[in-house]
């Protein structure tokens, strides 16, 4: 560009939410479950993410930290003040309570019978609650039996995993562009 002018939009520019305005906004019909994740930078950067697609509620389950804290607080950047939360004792217990008032929950997972993301396309106004793992050991074997299906992201290197901040990004982002259809 030969202009001077900064390329980068300004705060003002991007016309962001407060954080009262976000809470009273229209959101997704998407839920998020944490499956006992140990790293509160992820459970931060897992806010963060869930309050840029706007989804509608973030389940802290088992072990996974809670605001306030200072290590999730580094990486949600206010997040966990905009973003809907809420701690159940057990994934299992999350999982049939959301069941029981009308969600589809798709554990994101590995295992036989999962449909690659790139198969799978969402329904404008369904409602659908996906269900994150550990770090290490995935979705509990427990959990991923009281789910209505598993969803899978393709991978093509030796590793066959991505960090799960990685994991929310790609499926919230597939859920918005085959939802909006």
């Amino acid at each position: 560009m030969s202009t001077n002018e900064p390329l980068k939009w300004s705060m003002q520019e991007l016309n962001r939410l407060s954080a009262d305005e976000f809470k009273s906004s229209e959101k997704q019909q998407v839920i998020l479950v944490l499956d006992n994740v140990r790293s509160l930078h992820n459970v931060g950067s897992i806010f963060r993410t869930s309050d840029a697609f706007a989804i509608q509620k973030l389940y802290l389950c088992g072990i996974t930290g809670q605001p306030p804290h200072r290590d999730i607080h580094k990486t949600a950047l206010g997040a966990t003040e905009s973003v809907a939360w809420e701690h159940v004792p057990t994934t299992v217990q999350c999982v049939q309570q959301l069941k029981q008032v009308g969600w589809k929950v798709y554990a994101i997972e590995q295992v036989k019978g999962s449909v690659y993301l790139d198969k799978m396309s969402f329904s404008s106004g369904e409602k659908i609650a996906f269900v994150f793992g550990n770090e290490v050991f995935g979705v509990e074997e427990e959990v991923l039996r009281e789910c209505d299906g598993f969803i899978e992201i393709p991978q093509f290197g030796t590793k066959h995993s991505f960090n799960i901040t990685i994991t929310v990004g790609i499926v919230l982002w597939h859920y918005l562009i085959t939802s909006a259809k």
